[in-house]
């Protein structure tokens, strides 16, 4: 007996450094290597400036899963700002799990801009992480409120 019913295709919202991880990013597509089309890539200055509320609104908003990438500690251009990063990730850590959320949702990792290839491999394990974890709970409620605001005309509102 097959099953028809289709995979489960998580989505990703990536926020990367712009100086290492989002310049591995475009190393990856320049190089041609191959990745799951599931990521949507945010560009930001630091993975620093990533504050603890973006990423549990990234998650509340309907994404399945939400990737930071940053530097390698030592190399960020704003000099500790990966730092802060690792340690709000360790708090997101714990706050997902306080709200019932499935930790698998959330990954840090350090990207520089000559790992292409690691970048995919990042991507792609991201992709498979929140697969085996399933749809966000969240999904759902996001559609609904996206539809109703699509359905609403300016003089309605």
């Amino acid at each position: 007996m097959t099953n028809n019913k289709p995979q489960f295709e998580p989505v990703i919202i990536m926020f990367c450094c712009y100086w290492c991880s989002y310049t591995g990013a475009d190393l990856a597509g320049t190089s041609r290597i191959q990745y799951p089309p599931n990521a949507r890539i945010i560009r930001v200055q630091c993975s620093g400036m990533i504050q603890t509320s973006l990423i549990f609104e990234t998650l509340l908003a309907g994404a399945d899963g939400v990737l930071v990438c940053g530097c390698h500690p030592g190399d960020c251009h704003y000099i500790e700002g990966n730092l802060r990063a690792r340690n709000r990730a360790d708090a997101v850590g714990v706050m997902l799990e306080d709200y019932g959320i499935e930790p698998e949702r959330f990954r840090l990792e350090w990207v520089s801009a000559a790992e292409g290839q690691r970048f995919a491999q990042v991507v792609a394990e991201m992709v498979e992480q929140v697969r085996s974890v399933g749809p966000s709970p969240f999904r759902k409620s996001a559609q609904a409120v996206c539809e109703h605001s699509a359905s609403q005309t300016p003089a309605s509102v």
